[in-house]
């Protein structure tokens, strides 16, 4: 007769419920760890065509900046090339971004506006 070979993966052993002191039984409940949205930076870029005012107003209208926040992100968007905007997760970044180069596009101007991990 041939020799039955053992099961691949053995049964294992039903789970118990744990019971305190008193008989009742403990539930024991593990939390939900959930990974927080990675974000995004929406960046503008500098060009030699755009106007500054058109670009402190896309940062007055878009990411809903004060004029002076707005006229500092535009000099340091002129005189380095680039500057951030704000970070947003990736759908609000994505948005952001299609607005803007719309509302450029629209108004004629070749301001690029890019996202990239924050």
């Amino acid at each position: 007769m041939p020799q039955d070979e053992p099961p691949v993966n053995p049964p294992r052993p039903p789970v118990v419920p744990r019971r305190d002191d008193s008989g009742a039984v403990v539930a024991e409940r593990k939390t939900a760890r959930t990974q927080p949205p990675q974000m995004y930076q929406v960046v503008l870029l500098n060009d030699d065509y755009t106007p500054m005012e058109f670009v402190v107003m896309v940062l007055q209208q878009f990411f809903r900046l004060d004029l002076e926040t707005s006229t500092m992100i535009m000099l340091k968007i002129h005189h380095e090339g680039r500057g951030v905007c704000g970070v947003f997760t990736k759908d609000v970044a994505a948005t952001k971004v299609e607005l803007v180069q719309a509302e450029a596009r629209r108004a004629g101007h070749p301001l690029q506006c890019i996202m990239e991990a924050a």
